[in-house]
């Protein structure tokens, strides 16, 4: 199982969506996800090509590495993290992020929520972080990841869902949609019950984690059963790096807006989170949609009387 286990997490590491490749939008997502979780070299590169994209697209891996104080070696690990198979692909999608924000088209960073900040400026400088969180998440998904999670839940025979604290509300929405469309769904925020639980799945069931961090060993845990007992396993993630992903055969990977002292990250990594969860919802309406349309109909009848107004007692 261990061998399967690292081949199969070999192989996803060396793969290279095209779309992330070729679209500079997943470029900067890209950075903004995976600076914090970089060596500090690898760091200051990442942010010099998301700083400066223009620039450093006119550079050599030997400029680049002097420009940033690093390495060449330094240069091309951080070039793949980033998703691209070399230094090369990456300077092609700097130039293309160049000429998006040269066109006007690519959004400024949010300045930081400030504890003096009048209420209209929270409000417009938290739509804009959530805007970017959103169009963030949407660049970085690799479609053949969530089409591949989308066909499992549809065809699921059960469904177990893992997640703690602020991912486990995402969780518990995403059983409550699934639950109104006939699946059989079981939200677990409970580690043990989580355990206990996974180790009754088995091949046709789908167990899916969401941990931000990809390193809460509470999600880890009952995952790992999961994929130990044969079970499709997805990890919803903002780490697609992290432990958690070796015990998943599909990881989606989420995008968080800069944290600040008044906005934790725990803020955009919800919001993130239920945008992923939410497409999941809608692709496996669509392939199951001959029992979703009546299920969804029916639902909304028996809860109607529940929403009329009462009439008035005196």
């Amino acid at each position: 199982m261990m061998s399967h286990l690292k081949e199969s997490f070999a192989a996803r590491g060396s793969e290279t969506p095209a779309a992330m490749r070729a679209s500079p939008g997943a470029l900067a997502a890209k950075v903004r996800t995976m600076a914090p979780s970089m060596t500090r070299s690898m760091q200051r590169v990442a942010e010099t090509v998301a700083g400066d994209p223009a620039g450093c697209a006119q550079l050599t891996v030997t400029g680049l590495a002097e420009r940033t104080g690093t390495s060449e070696a330094t240069v091309v690990r951080t070039s793949r993290l980033l998703g691209y198979p070399g230094y090369r692909d990456l300077r092609l999608a700097l130039a293309g992020l160049a000429a998006q924000q040269a066109s006007g088209a690519a959004p400024s960073v949010t300045a930081d929520i400030a504890v003096d900040d009048p209420i209209s400026d929270v409000v417009a400088k938290v739509a804009l972080d959530e805007q970017q969180t959103l169009a963030d998440t949407a660049a970085g998904l690799d479609t053949t990841q969530v089409e591949a999670a989308v066909a499992a839940l549809a065809t699921a025979r059960r469904i177990d869902i893992y997640g703690v604290g602020n991912s486990a509300l995402v969780g518990q929405d995403l059983s409550q949609k699934l639950l109104r469309i006939g699946s059989v769904t079981h939200a677990h925020a409970d580690p043990h019950l989580a355990v206990t639980t996974a180790v009754q799945l088995r091949a046709g069931d789908v167990a899916l984690a969401i941990t931000h961090s990809g390193s809460t060993v509470d999600v880890i845990e009952p995952l790992r059963v999961a994929f130990d007992r044969g079970a499709v396993t997805i990890a919803i993630t903002g780490r697609p790096d992290s432990e958690i992903a070796q015990y998943a055969d599909h990881v989606l990977t989420t995008s968080t807006a800069r944290e600040s002292e008044l906005r934790p990250a725990a803020m955009s990594s919800r919001t993130s989170q239920l945008f992923v969860v939410d497409c999941l919802f809608i692709g496996v309406a669509q392939r199951t949609y001959e029992t979703t349309a009546p299920a969804l109909s029916a639902s909304y009848e028996a809860l109607a009387h529940r929403h009329s107004p009462r009439p008035r007692t005196r």
